[in-house]
């Protein structure tokens, strides 16, 4: 791909008038997509001394500084090497309306991270499908991505980098991975242009830049995102799908399809598992020992381990959850509460909420409901098309790949009682003073959606019961039986990892 970039050099004579047209063209569509609540990202990647740095810095120029971000992205510290290695991409992403600028992105922790050592060709072939992956989720929900490649010939790179490397001024923008991108500069080059090809999508294509001439590539740069805004808006107004614009041969890639695992239907699963005083008490103590045990080796070998919980209303989840977390040590494990999304958490990709909750490696993080709201209460309430709804099963097996990946141990639970039961639990907490703030009038709405999140539940548990991320259905009316079995299974799946 990067053979094909031609270089050319603008007169400034010629430009002056077009760059100002082009430049007020910029300011009118950046606030155009504002008021749409358009999110846009733009990557710059290149070689060293490309000149990215500097064209960021024209394009911002004409921008409104309170609705853009740029940030450079360079190798991860301590803390983020301590989280997914994709995390530090979701942490950023832009609400609707805003814009993120990108000096460097997820490519330098795959090519660059590959070509200096960083991972292997295992994990550099992983990361390529992580990206087109992420690139593919953040489009579908409506992101305008512009990827950005600086393209510059060896002799133009050596000449700039020892123009640098002569001033005492600039010498110290000159590091060691920059002399040895142009030492081996025909490596890099076939190891760029396969990383191109592979993440050339029709979705999140590339745009490759002649850059040596600056203010070719400037030129090149402000039309390619001034017209991508554009359609996109324009696409947004008629309700459409924005389709952008491609310039190379893109590559076709599908979302993997998982190997599932057979799981029991709501309704065929027999509810009359219990437990006596005498035994809960000592399979409660049982288990939470082992899993104390547990939790100091995970911290020890940096296992995190991930505990998602759903359920009916009045499941008995709190107290479910209240003795997992008492077993464990405070200091390495977090349990976060889902409540409906906040106004900032809506302006992103639903996802967005779930990544920024997660603990370091070692740590346990407890999800009191979690993103299978995005398949279960959304559809049934009208909240979100269906045609995203079915998507996200593909997209949440998606995310638990990418914390397998991680090392994490995902334990997914669907606390499971009956419409009696539940009933049962309602008027409880209805006739019991310190319990009435636990029932709501959208409780008693819910229960007569019975029939439907009982389907929803199912279709839920069919799609994404992966191999690498199985639910395991508790029969929860006997609350006693449902703590036991929770923690017992806890104990297996981690130590089933361990070994």
């Amino acid at each position: 791909m990067l053979e094909k970039i031609k270089q050319k050099k603008t007169k400034k004579a010629d430009a002056a008038e077009k760059l100002r047209e082009m430049q007020e063209e910029l300011i009118n569509l950046a606030n155009e997509a504002k008021a749409k609540k358009l999110p846009v990202i733009i990557t710059i990647d290149g070689w060293s001394a490309a000149g990215k740095g500097s064209q960021i810095a024209k394009l911002i120029k004409y921008l409104d500084p309170r609705f853009y971000d740029v940030e450079a992205i360079r190798s991860p510290n301590d803390q983020e090497r301590r989280k997914p290695w994709m995390h530090r991409f979701w942490m950023r992403l832009p609400k609707a309306g805003d814009m993120l600028i990108l000096d460097g992105s997820w490519y330098r922790d795959s090519v660059n991270a590959l070509m200096f050592g960083e991972i292997d060709k295992d994990e550099y072939k992983r990361r390529i499908k992580d990206i087109n992956t992420f690139e593919r989720q953040l489009t579908d929900d409506g992101t305008l991505l512009i990827k950005f490649f600086l393209h510059i010939t060896e002799d133009e790179q050596k000449a700039r980098i020892d123009r640098l490397f002569a001033s005492e001024i600039t010498r110290w923008r000159v590091s060691e991975s920059d002399l040895n991108n142009n030492a081996n500069y025909d490596k890099f080059l076939r190891r760029y242009d396969k990383t191109l090809e592979r993440t050339n999508t029709d979705y999140a294509p590339w745009y490759p830049v002649a850059a040596n001439d600056r203010l070719t590539a400037r030129f090149d740069i402000l039309s390619t995102v001034s017209s991508c805004i554009k359609s996109a808006c324009e696409a947004k107004d008629k309700g459409e799908k924005y389709v952008p614009e491609v310039r190379f041969e893109t590559i076709e890639c599908k979302p993997v399809n998982f190997e599932i695992v057979k799981t029991k239907k709501l309704k065929d699963i027999k509810m009359d598992k219990a437990l006596d005083d005498e035994e809960y008490g000592r399979k409660l103590e049982k288990y939470q020992n082992r899993l104390f045990e547990l939790q100091n080796i995970c911290y020890q070998r940096k296992i995190p381990v991930i505990i998602a919980y759903e359920g009916w209303d009045a499941g008995g989840k709190g107290g479910n959850i209240k003795r997992v977390a008492s077993a464990l040590d405070p200091r390495g494990c977090e349990v976060k509460p889902i409540a409906a999304p906040e106004p900032s958490e809506l302006a992103r990709h639903y996802l967005w909420r779930f990544w920024t909750r997660l603990e370091n490696d070692g740590h346990f993080t407890i999800f009191d409901r979690t993103w299978y709201g995005r398949v279960m209460v959304e559809p049934i309430e009208g909240i979100t098309p269906i045609e995203r709804v079915n998507m996200a099963y593909t997209e949440i097996n998606e995310f638990e790949r990418q914390l397998t990946d991680w090392g994490a141990v995902i334990i997914k639970f669907w606390i499971n009682i009956d419409k009696d039961e539940q009933y049962r639990r309602f008027k409880e907490r209805e006739n019991t003073p310190s319990k009435q703030w636990k029932i709501t009038d959208e409780d008693w709405r819910n229960r007569e959606k019975w029939d439907q999140y009982e389907e929803a539940v199912d279709r839920m548990v069919e799609l994404t019961s992966t191999e690498f991320a199985p639910w395991t259905i508790i029969e929860g009316n006997d609350k006693k039986y449902a703590r036991v079995k929770a923690l017992k299974t806890i104990c297996r799946m981690i130590e089933q990892r361990i070994i």
